[in-house]
């Protein structure tokens, strides 16, 4: 094998730096324009601001007229709980349990404090 000096070592060391640097920054300018592309292209696909994003609400009177959607449980009864948590209580005990979430019904969800135990 050859044996190569310091310097030309030191050369090859830099152009080698120097060939990683430039992909590094091609693949950088390559991210920014597709990234500027797709920001572009969501814009184009928003509504006008004049014109209405989603259905107008039903009025209160037909509310209670609507049927359930199928396979869910009603109504849960929160006390003191948020709805996050709650939803979270849901979905591990539906995991626990090893069923879906649709074929369990929650009738109340409750927190109990440390001196009610």
């Amino acid at each position: 094998m050859d044996k190569i000096g310091i310097g030309t070592a030191g050369i090859t060391a830099l152009l080698g730096y120097a060939v990683v640097f430039f992909g590094l920054v091609l693949l950088l300018v390559v991210v920014t324009l597709l990234g500027k592309a797709m920001v572009a292209s969501r814009k184009k696909a928003a509504p006008a601001i004049g014109q209405p994003a989603a259905p107008a609400p039903l009025p209160q009177e037909l509310k209670p007229a609507l049927p359930e959607a199928k396979g869910t449980g009603g109504q849960v009864m929160l006390h003191n709980v948020p709805e996050r948590e709650a939803a979270v209580v849901m979905a591990v005990v539906a995991y626990r349990l090893n069923k879906p979430l649709n074929q369990l019904r929650f009738i109340s969800i409750r927190e109990v404090k440390d001196d009610e135990i």
